[in-house]
């Protein structure tokens, strides 16, 4: 962040441009900011502190209301509520709200009427709309979606916790709750999970499942509309080697599927949101960080699985003094196979294009969404006829599907 604020006449040139500040003395701008970018109407409270170059905040904004505000390089739709706390390099969109002790560090993205309660950590997580998180929550690298509006939405209870850290020292851990290519199209079932409980990742969860209250959930769990009971770990202890990996199979598949996910959701921005946009500068704002964050979600997810590449010659070597199996089938192998290929599956995923990838359905849904105009995204998206979503569905999941089942046959798994 800037270290300096800017000159009481900046502020002052804030409020004349219709920035509501209701003490000017207490607000901190920093000189990089640039002042056409915070809508008139906005609301600044006592003690917010605004930086960044790339910050934008659109009508109906309130900032502050209960508790300091410190925003870097973050934009905001239109009507969005941070009511206290640090946001940093994160994208919320229209109607999006977080309460007090927020700490959303970059990589978070904030999708229409989603958010969460006090006291909430994001780093690298997509909120898709509606989804909803309680209090006291640590929730980062994951993508979760589900539900169809404000009271039927995919909910987070209090207390949860994604772990996303392994004892061999990495984060290729990011989970995928519910999908991109159906959850764009808001007509799936929520998904639950309880208060005071945790999911390891990386894990995927299909929709209209539920993990009750209190449970830590290790497992993928791919068919809908299941309650997820979890037996708790006990036994005695065990002799443990943290170098040694178990399930890279699972690992890599997950990870691939995960950034499919992120290719396809980048893709409906570049075809679907960021077109009918253009018109609205906070909206646009919006949607062009969305696409730059989502560049950079898919960065930090091949750079895990660079992690992931490097400690592997040290599991291969602690297996092969287990005299683990041998065979081509073995943990071992497919481990070997990961450190062989993966330098030339990353950079296919970097140069990676969407360009041909069922076009035809690709236009229909484009067509389809902009034919709504600037009618609103939410109300764009639940008027769309059921072959639009149909093609459109079936375009995004192509794009999963390239993404992830091509570099699976690379792996030989």
């Amino acid at each position: 962040m800037a270290l300096e604020s800017v000159v009481p006449e900046r502020i002052m040139q804030l409020m004349e441009n219709g920035v509501v500040i209701p003490c000017a003395a207490s607000v901190e701008v920093g000189k990089e900011v640039d002042l056409t970018r915070i809508a008139p109407g906005a609301r600044i409270h006592t003690g917010c502190k605004i930086y960044g170059a790339d910050t934008s905040m659109g009508p109906g904004c309130v900032i502050g209301e209960e508790a300091p505000v410190a925003i870097d390089n973050c934009q905001l739709g239109h009507d969005v509520r941070l009511k206290g706390g640090c946001f940093s390099g994160a994208v919320f969109l229209d109607g999006a709200s977080m309460g007090s002790g927020a700490h959303v560090r970059a990589g978070t993205l904030i999708e229409e009427q989603a958010g969460g309660a006090h006291s909430v950590g994001l780093k690298q997580t997509i909120f898709m709309p509606y989804v909803t998180a309680g209090s006291l929550i640590n929730f980062c690298d994951i993508l979760m979606a589900g539900g169809t509006s404000r009271r039927n939405h995919s909910e987070i209870g209090s207390s949860y916790i994604h772990f996303n850290f392994t004892p061999h020292g990495d984060k290729a851990t990011a989970s995928l709750l519910g999908d991109v290519p159906r959850g764009v199209m808001l007509n799936q079932r929520p998904i639950f999970l309880g208060g005071q409980g945790g999911l390891v990742g990386p894990a995927r969860i299909a929709y209209g499942n539920v993990i009750p209250a209190g449970t830590i959930y290790r497992k993928d769990a791919l068919e809908p509309d299941q309650l997820l009971l979890a037996r708790p770990v006990s036994g005695a202890p065990r002799p443990y080697c943290t170098a040694t990996y178990r399930g890279i199979e699972r690992l890599f598949r997950n990870n691939l599927i995960y950034i499919g996910n992120i290719l396809a959701l980048r893709a409906w921005y570049e075809t679907v949101r960021l077109p009918v946009m253009r018109d609205d500068p906070y909206r646009r704002a919006c949607c062009e960080g969305a696409h730059d964050l989502l560049s950079g979600i898919l960065d930090e997810r091949i750079a895990r699985l660079d992690a992931v590449a490097d400690n592997l010659p040290a599991s291969i070597a602690a297996l092969e003094r287990a005299r683990a199996d041998a065979g081509p089938e073995s943990e071992c192998a497919r481990q070997k196979a990961f450190v062989t290929r993966w330098p030339g599956i990353r950079e296919r995923l970097i140069s990676f294009s969407t360009a041909d990838i069922l076009p035809a359905e690709k236009e229909q849904v484009r067509q389809a969404f902009a034919a709504r105009g600037e009618s609103g995204y939410l109300d764009a998206v639940h008027a769309l006829s059921a072959g639009a979503r149909e093609a459109g569905a079936r375009w995004l999941q192509a794009i999963v599907d390239t993404a992830a089942q091509w570099a699976s046959r690379e792996m030989e798994i």
